[in-house]
This record gives structure tokens, C-alpha cells and sequence, in this order.
């Protein structure tokens, strides 16, 4: 059974004048030709303007952009938000590890991905992975080449990545900038230091709401450290809701969730935009 969910948006950089319908065929893998039909039926845009004509003339330049409907693999929950053939993006729910470890080696989100893929006859391969306590995007690669090439340059190829999160405290200002070198000791907890013994770790945040008691922050990473939001954030004097590691709380989940990817493919240089639903907890904080 497939569930349908929210649309997520591809994006393409048109290299060559050609028709619509097939730059479709030839930059959409993993879907039938009557499945490209019914995309193209229910709209596609070119340059943010919607048509459904398969005779479209694109120009090179253009930026078209794609839904992609949102699925759920009923054998084990694996929520996909894009599959194709090099790569699965899912949405990991929170407390669930992304890769095992010795206390733990089935209850993953790539063993999950693993079972579904293996069905299929197909690899998979981590790219990247969140915290245990985190929900959000995470994506999987089907060959080990491509898992390489996107390991290697991760923080060129990953060029946006936007987390939501609730934080203790009415934040103050409402935006900023936050620059410091993180490392980490003995027992696996970061802090913040100084640049001679630590790695540089850059935060940007947005209170888009906020009451008495907590603030609703979007937040743009640039650099990719171990449990930076977190630690930045609780060094800033905002812990994050329901950070055990890092603040006090008896939350039962992290208010931190990995809302938008934005990818370069590292071999086609095709853009990908993914992005998944903000969880219903959050709303109840924050209304």
C-alpha cells in the first residue's frame, strides 16, 4: 500500500534546447513513461511557472522542477520521500540510530533501507547520518561510487541544509550568526573551544515565533559537526527542548528535525530539493 504524503520538489538545470517531454524521459529515472505523463498532466515548472504542455520548448538555462510524491514501504515503516536509481532519500523518525552500533544492530534506519533495497536487489550505502535523538532527511546511495563522491565533498555538494527546532527561552536577537570551534572529549561530549584545538562550526538561526517559554528557530548550517546545533545553541544559553545531552528536560523527543536538503548530484550536477513535514509536536508547543 502506498500512502501519499507532502509533494517534494526536484530541481533541473536545463544543459541543452529540447522539449519538454523528453527532457523528462531522459532526467527521470526509476519511472515509466505513462508515470512521466501523469507528472507532466498534473503540472511541471519551468522557471517557477506551471505548464502541462509536453511540448514545452526549453532553453538552456532553464530550472525545471518536479513532484515527487512522498511513500511509505509498508514491510518496515521506511518513509521515502525520492527514490531512484543511484539515490533514497527517507525521513528518519526520532530515537532511531541511523547506523548500528555494538549495543544495537537492527533497529536502524539503514537496516531498514537495507531490507527494502534488498528486496529490490539493490546496495545501499550511507551518505550521511543524524543524531540518534534527531528526525528529518537522511540520504542513501545505491552504489559505492556515488557514496564516495558525495562523502568526499559533502560540504560542496550539500548546498543547503535547514533545520527547524524549539528552543528554552525567548531567543534574543531574532537573528544570528553563530561562529565556534567545537571538539570532543573522552566521553563523546562536544564543547566549545578555541580555534587551536577545535573545528569550526557555523550556525545560522531565524526565530520565526515565539512565547514565554520557548522560541521556534529555522536554522541553516553551513559546516557539518558533530551535534553542532545542539552544543552552539546550549552554549549560547538556549538548549534546545528535550536535549538530555546538553540541557535539562523531561521531554520525551529533541525538538530538532532536518526539515530541507538541497543536493548537486556530484556526477550530473542536477539539483535536488527535498524536503519533509515539520512534525506534529512541534505545532503543540508553539501555537
Amino acid at each position: 500500500m502506498i500512502l501519499q504524503k507532502e509533494l517534494i520538489y526536484m530541481e533541473y538545470e536545463v544543459s541543452e534546447n529540447i522539449l519538454l517531454l523528453e527532457f523528462l524521459y531522459k532526467n527521470i529515472q526509476g519511472k515509466s513513461k505513462n508515470n512521466i505523463k501523469t507528472l507532466l498532466k498534473n503540472g511541471i515548472y519551468v522557471n517557477n511557472i506551471k505548464t502541462t504542455r509536453y511540448d514545452y520548448r526549453l532553453k538552456k538555462g532553464d530550472v525545471v522542477k518536479i513532484n515527487s510524491i512522498q511513500r511509505i514501504d509498508e514491510y518496515n515503516k521506511l518513509e521515502i520521500i525520492y527514490e531512484d536509481n543511484e539515490l533514497l532519500v527517507v525521513n528518519k523518525p526520532y530515537n532511531l540510530l541511523t547506523v548500528a552500533t555494538n549495543k544495537e544492530k537492527e533497529k536502524t534506519l539503514y537496516h531498514y533501507a537495507l531490507e527494502y533495497l534488498k528486496r529490490k536487489k539493490e546496495k545501499v550505502f550511507i551518505v550521511h547520518r543524524l543524531d540518534r535523538e534527531t528526525s528529518g532527511i537522511v540520504v542513501f546511495a545505491k552504489n559505492e561510487k556515488i557514496k564516495n563522491l558525495f562523502q568526499d565533498n559533502w560540504n560542496e555538494l550539500a548546498i543547503k541544509r535547514e533545520y527547524i527546532t524549539i528552543v528554552n527561552g525567548n531567543i534574543n536577537p531574532d537573528k544570528m550568526v553563530l561562529k565556534d570551534y567545537l571538539n570532543e572529549n573522552k566521553n563523546h561530549l562536544v564543547y566549545v573551544t578555541d580555534k587551536y584545538h577545535g573545528k569550526e562550526a557555523v550556525t545560522e538561526y531565524e526565530k520565526l515565533k515565539s512565547n514565554d517559554k520557548y522560541s521556534l528557530l529555522n536554522i541553516l548550517i553551513k559546516t557539518g559537526r558533530k551535534n553542532q546545533i545542539r552544543v552552539q545553541l546550549s552554549n549560547y544559553g538556549y538548549s534546545i527542548l528535550g536535549d538530555k545531552k546538553y540541557g535539562k528536560s523531561n521531554e520525551k523527543r529533541l525538538y530538532l528535525h532536518a526539515l530541507l536538503l538541497k543536493i548537486k548530484h556530484p556526477i550530473t550536477g542536477k539539483i535536488y530539493e527535498f524536503k519533509s513535514n515539520i512534525p506534529n509536536e512541534f505545532k503543540r508547543i508553539i501555537k
